[in-house]
């Protein structure tokens, strides 16, 4: 079997997770040999066991603390975009999208975070692996006010909204209809979670938890079928349970928080889910949300802590996609014939790529004064255009044969 599949973990802790969901995939028998892990920690880390447990489990796997990022960048001549990974952040799961890139054999990626678990009963790779191949008739959900609540279907009961819903968006009314969707039409697919929700903090706060999970959990009665957001409508896209199409990295940077000038953090997988969101849109692709669950085992820490984070970026976030919606990119490359976009890659990821340009280039151009924080977004859209260059530098022939030697060697 091809080893077709990049697992991408952001981990300093708990990395011994992955044996449940290895473990999960034996007991439904997904096959392995499919999978190269990359987890990408720090320094201070445990690296050498985290290898000694890829190992033991005979799974292929790279360790990538800091100082092996930055022999990575060098050995792949982007040492000039180290930036664009910030260091010590769940942003840096954008290492393991370039490595995916420079590996053109992995058609596919998978997020996992470190404080989570599968569900016995569901077959997590093989379930996400069906969502991406999925086609057929889904249930669709819209909102007036033009995002869609992923923990709708039991609100009335627990009134949630996940981290990163626009406040602004709130009390929204929902429909729900069907639509047809093509094989192939599925370019990511997330899984939700039970146990403690993904909200921010100051929801927590409100539910009256100071120790950053919140009271009110989430139990597999919550969700219903699986759902796609309707076209034009928005929705939360949180990265711990995730899996996607390669041609998607392009327009799926995890963006740059946590160590900028505006100490702004919290919110690297949503506004990434909001960018892929308009890709998917403008390009007739689709995001699946709901099966294969996870139990999300949020450790306690500081509501307060998690709230000074957030806080310098809640105003930008209410107005984020708005900004975003209103970009018309110029008809993809595959049928223009208009000023070129700086990035060159192939097949679909190239129309990817002149999306998200052009959304790089209206955050970085564009005169935000008005919000709290504002010029951040011009940081923001400065290291998107970064990161497409990223791309094209690196290339996806650009791997090392060491390391094409190291993920195939178990074949």
């Amino acid at each position: 079997m091809k080893r077709d599949i990049c697992v991408i973990v952001p981990t300093i802790r708990e990395y011994e997770c992955l044996r449940s969901y290895f473990g999960n995939a034996r007991d439904h028998g997904f096959d392995l040999s499919r999978l190269h892990v990359v987890l990408v920690t720090e320094d201070f880390c445990e690296t050498d066991a985290m290898q000694a447990m890829l190992d033991d489990e005979g799974v292929s796997g790279d360790v990538f603390d800091g100082s092996r990022r930055e022999e990575w960048y060098a050995d792949h001549d982007v040492a000039e975009y180290a930036h664009v990974v910030p260091d010590a952040s769940h942003a840096e799961t954008s290492f393991g999208l370039l490595y995916m890139w420079a590996h053109d054999e992995f058609d596919y990626g998978f997020f996992i975070d470190d404080d989570t678990l599968p569900h016995p009963d569901e077959d997590f790779f093989g379930t996400h692996m069906q969502n991406l191949a999925f086609e057929g008739e889904i249930e669709s959900v819209s909102a007036d006010e033009r995002w869609v609540n992923v923990l709708y279907q039991n609100a009335d009961d627990h009134g949630l909204y996940p981290r990163g819903y626009p406040y602004s968006a709130m009390g929204e009314t929902v429909e729900t209809g069907t639509t047809e969707i093509d094989g192939g039409d599925v370019v990511a697919s997330q899984g939700l979670w039970t146990n403690v929700p993904d909200l921010d903090a100051v929801r927590i706060l409100m539910d009256g938890d100071l120790e950053g999970q919140a009271q009110t959990r989430t139990s597999s009665e919550d969700f219903g079928d699986d759902f796609v957001a309707a076209r034009g409508n928005y929705l939360t896209v949180c990265s711990m349970n995730l899996a996607f199409r390669r041609e998607v990295i392009p327009a799926f940077y995890q963006l740059p928080m946590d160590d900028n000038e505006w100490n702004v953090g919290r919110f690297d997988d949503i506004w990434s889910g909001v960018f892929l969101k308009r890709a998917c849109d403008i390009l007739d692709k689709r995001i699946y949300n709901g099966a294969p669950l996870c139990e999300h085992n949020k450790a306690p820490r500081s509501t307060f802590d998690d709230l000074n984070n957030e806080v310098p970026g809640l105003e930008l976030n209410e107005h984020l996609w708005r900004i975003i919606d209103s970009v018309e990119p110029a008809v993809p490359r595959a049928a223009q014939s208009a000023e070129p976009s700086a990035v060159e890659v192939a097949g679909d990821a190239d129309d990817y790529a002149v999306v998200f340009e052009a959304m790089g280039r209206e955050l970085a151009d564009g005169d935000w004064e008005e919000y709290t924080n504002g010029a951040f977004f011009n940081h923001v859209g400065e290291y998107m255009l970064d990161w497409v260059e990223c791309l094209a530098t690196l290339g996806s022939d650009a791997g090392l044969e060491t390391d094409r030697a190291q993920i195939v060697a178990d074949d």
